[in-house]
């Protein structure tokens, strides 16, 4: 079974795509994917499906096994993921509940394993990826062309969660650049990076971050879920037209050699014991 595209469902698209009825389990070197990968038609086009949090949303950002739901996706022979993302906005330029497709991320997390070259491997070379950016410029194209009325650049801070950000972080992260924050785009775009995969986020504000205004709202997870749920259909129509979009003979994105993929897809996996 193979399929060259997949989506990564953030907060609130767990189970959008429950009309997908395959279910596929992989084993992979890095444990068990976040659910199994569900597998359907978007478009006319076979599709595979992982919710990064889980269908319950059970895994908090620091605990999603970015590395097997990539590995997984990879064996599947996906090439491109168009994925959602929850973000809050610390740029007033940006309010709830507006688009964004970003064009650059911002690494914050300081707990996460983010690369699948980490010299636990034996004979394997060491490999720098090259990301100066990080979301694939073709799928950008795909995912503005289908979604006009979204902001089409921006750049993401990755903070490590599942905790808010403080006043003085945000306030932070803003003089560095960063005009939304988020909990799980990082390492998740790199590792898909590093296996030839390409990716494009659909980011939805679903909230004013900690001291990104003089009034600051209360930020939960409570006004997150609302926001993003009443945002869900324009997210999924998005991600739908930005499948449809993308072109026939789309092959990844090679930031590293062709055998940098060969060689992490030929690791060992770990079945479960019974």
């Amino acid at each position: 079974m193979e399929t060259s595209l997949a989506v990564i469902g953030g907060t609130g698209l767990e189970q959008a795509f429950d009309a997908f009825e395959e279910r596929v389990v992989v084993d992979t070197p890095y444990g068990p994917t976040s659910e199994p990968v569900a597998v359907g038609e978007i478009a006319g086009r076979r599709v595979a499906f992982l919710p990064r949090h889980g269908r319950g949303h059970s895994l908090p950002p620091g605990s999603i096994p970015a590395r097997a739901n990539a590995w997984a996706l990879a064996s599947l022979g996906v090439r491109g993921i168009v994925s959602s993302a929850a973000v809050g906005s610390l740029d007033p330029d940006l309010p709830p509940p507006t688009l964004v497709i970003p064009d650059q991320l911002l690494d914050r997390t300081r707990h996460r394993a983010d690369s699948f070259f980490d010299g636990t491997a034996a004979d394997e070379p060491v490999r720098h990826l090259p990301l100066a950016d990080p979301f694939c410029p073709v799928l950008r194209r795909a995912a503005t062309t289908a979604a006009p009325d979204a902001r089409a650049e921006g750049t993401v801070a990755v903070i490590e969660g599942p905790r808010f950000s403080t006043r003085a972080e945000s306030r932070s992260l803003f003089r560095d650049g960063a005009h939304m924050v988020n909990m799980t785009l990082f390492p998740e775009v790199a590792l898909a990076a590093e296996l030839g995969i390409g990716t494009v986020t659909v980011c939805v504000v679903t909230d004013m971050d900690a001291g990104a205004t003089e009034h600051d709202e209360t930020v939960s997870a409570d006004v997150v879920y609302a926001r993003f749920a009443a945002a869900l259909p324009g997210v999924v129509t998005a991600i739908e037209r930005t499948i449809a979009a993308v072109p026939d003979d789309y092959a990844g994105r090679t930031l590293l050699d062709e055998r940098a993929r060969t060689d992490v897809l030929a690791r060992p996996v770990r079945r479960p014991t019974r």
